[in-house]
């Protein structure tokens, strides 16, 4: 049984300055909470339905309360899927160092957004996403869940990003409507793609470090892509490239 006390905690980490204040954030889903088991993220609890803790209790090496499914549904973001809510330690995270093929995100506000890009980095094997300040707070709800389990092998620094591509000695690829198209591009091994918001792109203070503008070349009449999917399309000519 979930008490008011707990309760109220898994309400507040739905908001940003509660998440900050707590040290806390919330992974929701059978799927994201399993993930947990071989992260290096530390679990505080796990609220969790009769049938799920009958089924995954052995594998989990954390403090469980048993909470019905109506308990889960009031405490979650989300519309389903809530057979198991964990409350998780922020973790503290080093800056990375310039180096391999890095992820950088100039104002990408959508939470969404923020997620499947922290997915699509994982598939491609990129450990590191770099981000604005005014990016898509990485442990918002939406973001943990669009992640789909990568949450816990990708980390997300939100800092000045300018002054971060500034001091880095690797190629910095901005994704631009006119540049040079990925297809003819020559991409280093080592490099930062550079992916700005679909309202706004790439800001001048952030693009001013770009060494070299790309494109993916358009066949029909859509007028953008999806920052995602953009991201996606480009790593995978990255990787085609240097695997």
């Amino acid at each position: 049984m979930i008490s008011k006390n707990q309760l109220k905690l898994l309400r507040a980490l739905g908001q940003k300055k509660q998440r900050k204040t707590q040290g806390l954030f919330l992974v929701q889903g059978e799927k994201n909470v399993l993930e947990l088991v071989n992260s290096p993220l530390t679990v505080k609890q796990i609220f969790a339905t009769t049938e799920f803790l009958a089924e995954h209790r052995p594998l989990l090496p954390f403090e469980c309360i048993e909470a019905s499914l109506d308990e889960l549904t009031k405490a979650s973001t989300l519309v389903s899927n809530n057979a198991a809510i964990a409350v998780v330690a922020i973790p503290q995270i080093e800056v990375p160092k310039a180096q391999g093929l890095m992820i950088a995100l100039d104002g990408v506000s959508d939470p969404g957004n923020l997620g499947t890009i922290i997915r699509v980095a994982d598939w491609y094997g990129i450990k590191h996403i770099v981000a604005s300040s005014d990016c898509a707070d990485p442990y918002n709800p939406k973001t943990i869940s669009a992640t789909m389990g990568s949450f816990g092998r990708v980390t997300v620094s939100q800092l000045d990003l300018p002054a971060y591509l500034q001091q880095t000695g690797l190629p910095v690829y901005g994704a631009f409507l006119e540049g040079e198209s990925v297809h003819k591009t020559q991409f280093a091994a080592e490099g930062i793609l550079l992916m700005g918001s679909e309202s706004h792109g790439v800001r001048q203070s952030a693009a001013q470090y770009v060494t070299d503008k790309i494109t993916i070349p358009a066949f029909g009449g859509a007028e953008s892509l999806n920052v995602a999917m953009a991201t996606g399309i480009i790593l995978d000519n990255m990787r085609r490239q240097n695997g």
